[in-house]
């Protein structure tokens, strides 16, 4: 039994050297270790297990792996023979005392495997007595934060979470991210979650707060992974984080637990915390997506806030009762003003619950005044939404902080890529990067299908109030950044759509040079129109602050969206401020376009007789400069709006004084505008054999000019004056070209006017069910554009 022998000074050997209190023999031991784990599975591991728990069943499951891998391998039979010589000096340090090993497997010589309790002894004198001790039970540990008795909504969220689990591949434990900003009840949602499926989890759930946006450190893994030992029952812990990681993923390997890892900050804090058992389950709440965890199969999900009715509801179960079924319109203000994020919600509901006589319209008046919802929502004396958001703030990075700064300052509820570039002074992919991070951090959203950003209401607040904290010069500075870049890319726009137009100065003191989104017609249309009201913002700044240049100018690179896309009250606000602005700074070309432009603002919000005094004070004063062009541009307003009014003489007037101006001073495409409105005037006179010939001159000069809108309009009207003039088919044909031109052109308005002109020539043919069908598409259309022009269709569709 000289095998047997060995193996027991082996074991002895290795009871008296694991520990650490000879650091020698120990550094030795953990080599002769490491040069056989290689080949021998599981033995790194158990060495671990052996240094954390200290007793001799653990030590001998190290020497057992040894002499079963070892085998006849001559390589691994040396390395017990020198671990013998080492530490056994020739001869067994002591017999071991009879152990008690439940389920424990012992090898002799390689062979014989004994389970049970065993005894290993040369002779046996008297009675033998083994001493069966019950196993220690360690409770199971269910470790989820208590979900509040006031839990709302989230159907969707738990429906989609549930599918996640059941379509998740069974061959590793799976990963879920639950991302979204602070407050909006990330940790609630994964413990009611987890909480429904506990018995998934026969081997408990474990909770950890790692702290990524506390005020304090983060969690440090070594303290994590020790809680989570001692948690599943681990008497004894390594020192080492390394090996406390090692134990945890072998005591996980043979249990199913779930694990929630709330607010995480990185997915390095993640990574070493999942468990070895693919039936166990890993959720991670974050303000942060966590993208780098896909490497590990994790499946990502943003959390968002409720809805109107589950906030509503959140707001009556925690503490409004009744009241909120009593004030429910009041009820809505205060979950608006909370911006139904979760956190803000409970905290207006806890203000009515400490108050019983407080009514929710006080609470509403009270929300809405001083600095809002992120100051007045407190819990224990904190405001407690504006601590959560400054704890995402102080995360950021500098030159990120300073772009959150940079946002905050400008009055728009929407960002783009180039705009935050502009402001910031940064190039187009730095401020990518930027508001990656911030969409990252949750302090920012992305809209996929426009490619724009925007903040959380609350979030927007915040922005805004650290920005005012912040240096007033450099947000002087951002926002003419601001204006020069909206300046800039609508001037670029204009150039594309109404070159013609574009003949006035433009000034910048912050020249951007980022490039234009768009390159073709189509996309500097749509960006007129998703820019819109940031358009109006950066007139309404400049008009504010007495930038009269940049104010005149905006309004003047405008153009082609008043024109295609008619925005009446738009329109109207930006050229009465346009006007005012040009008129201090005394340029007097400025004024005149203004006054112009304007007046057919007035027209198009069906406001004729602003209209008119417009164009008059236009007309007088291109007199007053001698600027004929200017005088035919006010005489062609004038004619058209006396049409709009029924003074058809005097619209006459007008628009052949203007046709003959343009025409004595060359201005071919001028004068096929002209003709254009004489063709509608004729029309209105029923002589469509004389519209005719104006709007068939017209269309050709415009056409060869390559103004393919205002070819489109004559074209229009041409198919409206031949239907009229017995011409039907031939007339409806042009119509119907007209109005694939206008499409590829982005005109709903003049789309919307076609159809109805259709509509009007089926009808007159005594056919109303085609008239039904062109005026109810039309309909459609104009209920996005103009209400009266609606109306005015729920009227021809009644008559018929």
């Amino acid at each position: 039994m000289a095998d047997d022998a060995r193996v027991q000074a082996l074991i002895s050997a290795m009871v008296t050297v694991h520990s650490d209190s000879e650091p020698e023999r120990g550094k030795r031991i953990r080599k002769i270790i490491e040069s056989a784990a290689a080949t021998v599975p599981g033995l790194a591991e158990a060495w671990v297990v052996a240094r954390a728990q200290g007793g001799p069943d653990e030590v001998r499951r190290c020497a057992e792996l040894l002499l079963r891998g070892a085998g006849e391998r001559a390589d691994l039979r040396a390395t017990l023979e020198t671990w013998y010589r080492e530490y056994g000096g020739g001869e067994s340090s002591g017999p071991l005392q009879a152990q008690e090993a439940p389920a424990q497997s012992n090898v002799v010589d390689g062979y014989a495997r004994l389970t049970g309790s065993v005894i290993q002894a040369g002779h046996v004198h008297g009675g033998v007595h083994l001493h069966h001790h019950e196993a220690r039970h360690h409770p199971v540990p269910r470790q989820l934060p208590s979900v509040s008795a006031h839990f709302v909504g989230r159907a969707r969220d738990l429906a989609q979470l549930n599918a996640y689990r059941d379509s998740h591949p069974r061959f590793t434990p799976q990963l879920v991210v639950l991302s979204g900003q602070a407050g909006v009840g990330k940790t609630t949602l994964a413990s009611h979650w987890l909480r429904g499926i506990a018995d998934q989890f026969p081997d408990g759930q474990l909770y950890v707060d790692l702290g990524g946006y506390g005020a304090g450190s983060p969690a440090q893994l070594s303290h994590v992974v020790e809680q989570f030992l001692r948690s599943l029952g681990a008497t004894a812990v390594p020192a080492r984080t390394d090996e406390k990681v090692a134990l945890w993923r072998s005591l996980t390997a043979d249990i199913t637990v779930a694990v929630l890892l709330d607010n995480a900050f990185t997915a390095a804090q993640v990574r070493p915390l999942v468990p070895s058992n693919p039936d166990s389950l890993v959720v991670v709440t974050s303000r942060r997506h966590l993208a780098a965890l896909t490497m590990e199969g994790a499946v990502l999900h943003q959390v968002g806030v409720l809805d109107s009715a589950e906030s509503v509801q959140l707001l009556s179960r925690g503490g409004g009762g009744s009241r909120v079924a009593g004030e429910l319109e009041a009820a809505r203000e205060v979950v608006s003003l909370c911006a139904f994020l979760p956190l803000a919600v409970s905290l207006a509901a806890a203000q009515l619950a400490a108050r019983p006589q407080r009514s929710v319209a006080a609470l509403a008046a009270s929300l809405s005044r001083g600095q809002g919802p992120l100051d007045t929502l407190r819990m224990e004396g904190e405001a407690a939404v504006r601590v959560a958001l400054d704890q995402s703030y102080g995360a950021l990075p500098a030159e990120v902080v300073r772009a959150y700064d940079c946002m905050g300052v400008l009055p728009v509820a929407r960002f783009s890529t180039e705009m935050v570039a502009a402001c910031c002074a940064v190039s187009r992919d730095e401020a990518e990067q930027m508001l990656n991070t911030m969409v990252e951090a949750s302090l920012l959203e992305e809209d996929a299908s426009t490619g724009q950003y925007r903040f959380h209401d609350l979030v927007r607040l915040h922005a805004k109030q650290r920005a005012e904290a912040g240096d007033a010069a450099r947000n002087g500075t951002t926002m003419r950044r601001f204006v020069d870049w909206c300046l800039f890319t609508a001037t670029q726009a204009e150039e594309l759509l109404s070159p013609s137009h574009r003949s006035l100065a433009r000034d910048y003191t912050y020249p951007p040079t980022t490039p234009v989104p768009f390159q073709e017609e189509e996309g500097a249309l749509t960006w007129l129109d998703t820019h819109r009201t940031t358009l109006m913002a950066a007139v309404r700044h400049s008009e504010s602050v007495h930038w009269d240049d940049a104010c005149w100018q905006l309004v003047d690179a405008m153009w082609p969206l008043f024109l295609r896309l008619r925005p009446a009250d738009m329109w109207v606000e930006a050229h009465t401020m346009g006007l005012a602005a040009a008129q201090r700074a005394g340029d007097r070309q400025a004024q005149g376009r203004m006054l112009t432009s304007g007046g057919n603002g007035w027209r198009n919000a069906h406001r004729p007789d602003e209209a008119i005094s417009w164009y008059r004070r236009a007309l007088a004063h291109a007199r007053e400069d001698g600027d004929v062009r200017q005088e035919a541009q006010a005489q062609i307003g004038l004619g058209n709006a006396y049409l709009l009014l029924g003074h058809l003489d005097r619209a006459g007037e007008s628009l052949h004084a203007a046709l003959a101006i343009r025409e004595s001073i060359g201005y071919r495409r001028g004068a096929a505008l002209a003709r254009i409105s004489l063709g509608e005037l004729d029309l209105a006179r029923d002589r469509p054999a004389a519209a005719s010939r104006h709007l068939r001159r017209a269309h050709r000069d415009l056409t060869a000019a390559g103004d393919t809108y205002d070819a489109a309009r004559a074209l229009a009207l041409l198919g409206r004056a031949r239907a009229a003039d017995g011409e039907t088919d031939a007339g409806v044909d042009l119509l119907r070209q007209a109005h694939r031109n206008f499409q590829e052109a982005g005109s709903p308005h003049w789309q919307a006017r076609t159809l109805e002109m259709i509509g009007q020539v089926m009808q007159r043919q005594n056919d109303p069910d085609a008239a039904r069908r062109w005026y109810e598409e039309a309909r459609v259309l104009y209920s996005r554009l103009s209400p009266r022009d609606a109306e005015r269709l729920e009227g021809r569709l009644e008559d018929l």
